[in-house]
């Protein structure tokens, strides 16, 4: 059993698993909270919150909205005022989801975060951590309180119990339910066996379990998925927006796109998409896919009004994506990281667009039955070429940028045809923020800030696609 963190919140535990709500002026109690390892089912099986003994039980840390101030309606395509919802985003104390969940909120929006913290006990077993130091998430709900006057309400539980899930359904109501709470890292899926199945386990079966949730208690919600633009892969012929049209010995069909996952992590969101496609046609369940391409950078409206609100910051190679990690390596003076070639294509997009294109899927959302599929980015790079443009925007704030070939850890094409489709949320209003000077200057500083929290131990990759083997694997002390 290991700490996570430990705070002081407003929590009410039910000794029957229900959460029970209370405003946060009512509650003193300290509590921490504590992580449950069951170690013969590596890496672990879920949390749970402990009072003075183990038992099985489910949080909810709740305040009432208060609004300070009025923030425009969202607009529809139609033009049609779209009135607050309330949205449910599942991993909202991750990357994107806690960047969604305070933008969201800011528009509006009554907003709950559901999440099992585990994010925080993946740097803990890996001996990883953010760039930036990141604050509990309690701590950053007060925070968001007290700066904007708005609350946002907090589940603490793993969404693959679906007695939690489902009482949590029942106490929020949402309207729309916004879906990061996954494993989200190709190399954490290929460590070992047990991270493997647990990637698997973890996103396939709490997806069912969100499918099952709203058909049950919410048949209206509206899910929004966080896909991948991995689950294509690279074919030799342009990727298009969720399905395909092919004639095939004279007959014609729409067909959904091919998949071609590349990792563990990346075959869950494919058995995500197909469960969702189905439960759409046979439940009536509407839902949008966004196949996100790879996130960079920090800072959003609402993370910037605080410290206390920033967001976390992966560098390392596990969690790391590649622009963020090659603005920590130049800042610190570590070469570039280029994996093989460095012709691998794919497409990328600010996390100023994260959210953006959160909030127009929620504010359009798909008809009762349909199954959407946005791709979810703003431009191609090769790898090569984002390398490039670090090591010149290094070199105007006087770093001495280089850049070295490693051996590709992953089983992937290192030159190749890409070319993606991404009008969907353009036609929607998206407005993106594209790779400039001025922004890779931000984050170039903004590292240079962080460096000293650098550990440079964690730049090399170590993770290797053809060596994963069945033995768990640890981290040295």
């Amino acid at each position: 059993m290991a700490q996570l963190l430990s705070s002081s919140c407003s929590l009410t535990i039910s000794s029957r698993n229900k959460p029970c709500l209370k405003p946060l002026n009512q509650c003193s109690t300290s509590f921490s909270i504590m992580v449950a390892c069951n170690k013969s089912r590596l890496p672990f099986r879920r949390l749970s919150l402990q009072e003075q003994k183990p038992r099985r039980s489910s949080a909810v840390v709740h305040a009432t909205a208060v609004s300070t101030s009025q923030e425009a309606p969202v607009q529809t395509s139609s033009g049609d005022p779209f009135k607050p919802q309330r949205v449910m985003v599942i991993g909202g104390d991750g990357y994107c989801g806690w960047a969604t969940a305070l933008h969201l909120s800011n528009k509006g929006y009554e907003v709950a975060i559901v999440d099992n913290l585990v994010r925080r006990l993946f740097d803990h077993q890996l001996g990883l951590d953010s760039l930036t130091p990141i604050s509990s998430i309690q701590n950053r709900l007060q925070c968001w309180k007290s700066l904007t006057g708005k609350s946002i309400e907090l589940y603490i539980g793993d969404i693959c119990e679906f007695e939690f899930l489902s009482e949590t359904f029942k106490s929020f109501e949402p309207d729309a339910v916004v879906h990061f709470g996954e494993q989200r890292s190709a190399p954490y899926s290929m460590i070992d066996r047990s991270r493997a199945v647990y990637t698997q386990q973890n996103n396939v079966v709490g997806t069912l379990n969100v499918l099952f949730a709203i058909k049950e208690f919410r048949e209206q919600c509206h899910l929004v998925k966080l896909g991948t633009m991995g689950e294509y892969g690279t074919p030799n012929i342009d990727i298009e927006e969720g399905y395909i049209t092919i004639t095939h010995n004279g007959r014609t069909d729409t067909l959904p796109y091919p998949k071609q996952a590349s990792s563990f992590y990346h075959l869950s969101k494919v058995h995500d998409s197909h469960n969702i496609a189905f439960t759409c046609k046979a439940w009536g369940i509407r839902a949008t896919d966004l196949n996100q391409g790879v996130v960079y950078g920090v800072r959003t409206d609402e993370t910037a009004m605080h410290e206390m609100l920033c967001n976390r910051f992966d560098y390392d190679a596990v969690f790391g994506t590649a622009l963020n990690r090659f603005c920590v390596q130049a800042a610190v003076g570590h070469p570039l990281t280029v994996y093989g070639k460095g012709g691998q294509t794919r497409g990328f997009l600010d996390i100023r667009d994260t959210v953006q294109c959160v909030e127009l899927a929620i504010a359009n959302p798909a008809k009762p039955g349909e199954f959407r599929v946005f791709n979810q980015f703003t431009e191609q790079f090769k790898v090569s070429e984002l390398a490039s443009l670090v090591t010149k925007a290094g070199e105007k704030l006087g770093l001495d940028v280089k850049t070295i070939s490693v051996p590709n850890p992953r089983v992937e094409a290192e030159e190749h045809y890409y070319n993606c489709k991404n009008t969907k949320l353009v036609d929607l209003g998206l407005k993106p923020h594209f790779l400039s000077d001025s922004l890779l200057d931000s984050l170039l500083n903004f590292a240079i800030q962080y460096k000293d929290r650098v550990d440079t131990k964690q730049i090399m990759p170590s993770v290797s696609w053809r060596k994963v083997g069945a033995k768990t694997k640890t981290v040295p002390a």
